[in-house]
């Protein structure tokens, strides 16, 4: 089988980036030489990936990147590989294979190279990346901006750790830090800032380390839906910009280093009854601009998939917290119906949302501004009319 060497893997570091390329996730020639010139499989050697094992139990069975050509291969595919589980939920099942949930991943590198792109870096610019990960997008930026401009920082010391022993084994030393993303920046000021996990709205102390004319990506998460922003921060301290093309999610920011905090639900209402509705499940899960909008228009509510325990019936639904809740069912070729429990209006402000959004031609979700103010209020507004939700100074829907 041979040894696994950067010689090795060059074909498959090369053939990523022309894939990138040509699926315009890449769209200048520097970054399609900078994803050619790093190697994925050092940064992530090792990854899980999530299958039914003989027992008929869903597990996340751990992969490694070998001078075989079939896993060197799946190193360097374009999807999101796991690489971290949360230890509080996950449970060792055989030699290879554990329960529980994600806490870590090496993003979809198409995703990155759109985020990278949208970054805009040139030569001299100092960036801050928020989550170190595996760190393979501090080694792309290391690639192309040169160590001592790129600075990451993420809350879990081992990653932190193991990304610095990776990285230095290809030849690149960025400034790495452990703490929490949102509240303990490097002192430092940033040309550019780059988060590759999501976040409720832009924190202060994002605001505070970036010049004027800085320009941020990131995910921000809104409840049932969110996505990537550019913004610029101008001399006011306002970071304004819009929803980019690239549509992505990551995993949400953590101040625990270890776990995500569990989300607390209120027990739900009493089954109020049932109606017809012209509002679907499969329009709601196809459309990622309609749950943007559902976002905006529900706050502190969020969108789950809803399984029947008797009949294993699919449904989406939306829940809020104070109990109130509607489903839907994915059911084909039969007249929708809504089912309800609480306040009757949540489903009917998400029918209303959904007739505005087919009323303005269904617009893409890059024609929505967002903006954070210096005083810490955000609001998103469609671009071709104005019209404006405001936000909660913490970037959820008010």
């Amino acid at each position: 089988m041979g040894d696994l060497t950067l010689d090795t893997a060059r074909p498959h570091m090369t053939a990523l980036a022309d894939e990138l390329s040509k699926a315009g996730a890449i769209r200048t020639p520097q970054w399609h030489d900078t994803f050619a010139a790093v190697p994925r499989h050092v940064l992530v050697p090792t990854w899980f990936e999530q299958e039914q094992n003989a027992k008929g139990i869903t597990v996340w069975r751990q992969q490694r990147a070998t001078a075989d050509e079939r896993y060197l291969a799946a190193a360097y595919r374009d999807v999101t590989l796991v690489t971290a589980l949360d230890p509080a939920t996950s449970e060792q099942v055989d030699d290879t294979a554990w329960t529980g949930f994600p806490t870590s991943s090496s993003t979809l590198p198409s995703l990155m190279a759109g985020m990278l792109e949208g970054l805009s870096v040139r030569t001299g610019h100092r960036v801050l990346e928020i989550g170190t990960g595996t760190g393979y997008n501090a080694a792309l930026l290391c690639a192309r901006l040169g160590d001592r401009l790129v600075h990451s920082i993420d809350v879990d010391p081992d990653l932190v750790d193991t990304a610095r022993t990776r990285l230095a084994r290809i030849g690149y030393t960025p400034g790495l830090t452990t703490g929490d993303g949102c509240t303990a920046l490097p002192d430092l000021s940033f040309e550019r800032i780059i988060a590759t996990c999501s976040v409720p709205g832009i924190p202060q102390e994002w605001i505070e380390h970036a010049k004027p004319g800085a320009v941020i990506v990131a995910d921000v998460a809104l409840g049932i839906e969110g996505g990537l922003v550019r913004l610029t921060v101008d001399e006011d301290r306002r970071a304004i910009g819009h929803f980019t093309t690239t549509a992505g999610r990551f995993m949400p920011a953590r101040s625990d280093p270890r776990a995500y905090p569990q989300p607390h639900r209120p027990q739900r209402a009493p089954e109020a009854e049932s109606r017809p509705t012209t509002l679907t499940a499969p329009e709601i899960q196809s459309h990622y601009t309609l749950r943007l909008l559902l976002a905006l228009q529900l706050p502190e509510t969020e969108l789950v998939y809803d399984i029947d325990d008797a009949t294993g019936a699919m449904s989406i639904q939306l829940q809020r917290s104070d109990g109130a809740w509607a489903r839907v069912p994915f059911i084909f070729n039969a007249e929708p119906t809504v089912t309800y429990g609480g306040d009757p209006n949540l489903w009917k402000q998400a029918e209303t949302t959904w007739h505005w959004w087919k009323a303005h031609n269904r617009p893409a979700h890059d024609q929505f501004g967002y903006v954070r103010e210096a005083n810490g209020d955000a609001a998103v507004w469609h671009i071709p009319d104005g019209t404006r939700w405001h936000l909660t100074t913490r970037g959820r829907p008010r």
